[in-house]
């Protein structure tokens, strides 16, 4: 029994076929989203088509910070850059609200260089090209993924002044 069992073993014909290794580190792409600047944003939002209502990106058309909705089907938009500055490691939590608007506000500036829009991905729909930040919101038990239409008359490209 055991000679055949060690026959079958050694058999080219009989091995199992492997599965391919699971990428490391080294072969996946690791390239960074490219960082926009506020013309750029702007003219990315200019590009979308408003000219009628998207079905694809709906659920999102809010003029600020909403939570994404859980049924939203995320493969409808495609990530176009980032906001967050590669040679900084921790953001500013600091806001900017120069005319008393708050973070929820419709009308908050979106201040490239303040809290949240320092950490945000920039996204655009497939179908109309409208471009959306998004960003995650972690509390102490949770995390709430976020969304928020692009309106190029309020983006602020007020630096910060403080160290």
């Amino acid at each position: 029994m055991r000679a055949i069992k060690a026959a079958v073993a050694t058999d080219p014909r009989r091995r199992r076929r492997r599965a391919p290794p699971v990428p490391y580190h080294g072969d996946m792409d690791t390239t960074a989203p490219r960082r926009l600047a506020a013309p750029e944003l702007a003219a990315t939002a200019r590009r979308a088509d408003l000219s009628r209502p998207c079905p694809a990106c709906a659920a999102l058309r809010s003029p600020g910070w909403e939570s994404m909705p859980s049924a939203f089907d995320r493969r409808a938009l495609v990530q176009l850059g980032t906001l967050r500055d590669p040679d900084v490691d921790e953001p500013t939590l600091q806001e900017h609200h120069p005319h008393g608007t708050h973070a929820w506000s419709a009308q908050a500036p979106i201040a490239l260089a303040w809290y949240p829009y320092n950490r945000c991905e920039v996204w655009a729909c497939r179908t109309c090209r409208r471009a959306y930040l998004r960003y995650t919101e972690y509390g102490g038990y949770y995390h709430d993924e976020r969304v928020r239409e692009v309106d190029p008359a309020l983006i602020d490209d007020l630096g910060r002044s403080e160290p």
